[in-house]
């Protein structure tokens, strides 16, 4: 049976670390120049590579972590230490923003993947689906991801519509908001993973 609760909780999760309303200006400047035609493709194309990325770790994260013999705590406590830090530069505004580059599909790199398919969200991927134990909470993972990435998809293709209507201080307090709401998951991804070791030990 569908889990809702599961779907809401791990799309705001990725909604957070990828932060559509902020990838909208970085889009935007890495694409400027080239005609509208160009920029919807980039778009498409950015999304396409950030869920590839995202579907791989979803579907052998387990298979990886047993291949380096890392433990599900140990993860916890390592991803919400890089959801901590991704917090810090949204709510500082420090996080540097990629220079365009005309040789390289900006699409491809940066865009998809470190932007979209970062560490943050990988790891909450793997998480969730190592969390899931029933079809139906499968379901409203992969469901999650999959709505998180067209959430992408349309906030990209129409960023410039976006930008005209919520300007660039709509953009900087969305940021700041999400930086917030950011960290208090990052703080409790660091305590889950520290009790399950204590419990464990």
């Amino acid at each position: 049976m569908f889990d809702v609760a599961v779907f809401g909780s791990l799309f705001l999760t990725l909604f957070v670390i990828m932060d559509p309303p902020g990838i909208t200006p970085i889009f935007l400047g890495l694409t400027s120049g080239r005609p509208a035609k160009v920029q919807k493709k980039m778009a498409f194309q950015a999304v396409c590579v950030a869920f590839g990325v995202i579907a791989v770790f979803g579907i052998l994260g387990h298979q990886i972590l047993d291949y380096l013999h890392v433990s599900v705590p140990a993860l916890m406590i390592a991803g919400g230490l890089l959801l901590l830090l991704i917090a810090l530069d949204l709510l500082t505004g420090k996080s540097d923003e990629p220079t365009q580059t005309k040789d390289v599909n900006v699409a491809l790199v940066p865009l998809g993947m470190p932007l979209l398919a970062g560490p943050g969200a990988i790891v909450s991927v793997i998480l969730a689906v190592q969390d899931a134990d029933s079809l139906g909470t499968q379901i409203s993972v992969w469901s999650a991801i999959v709505a998180m990435h067209v959430v992408l998809w349309l906030v990209m293709r129409y960023s410039l519509l976006i930008i005209r209507v919520i300007k660039d201080g709509g953009v900087v307090l969305v940021t700041r908001l999400a930086g917030m709401m950011l960290s208090a998951i990052a703080v409790q991804q660091i305590i889950n993973g520290v009790t399950q070791v204590i419990n464990g030990g």
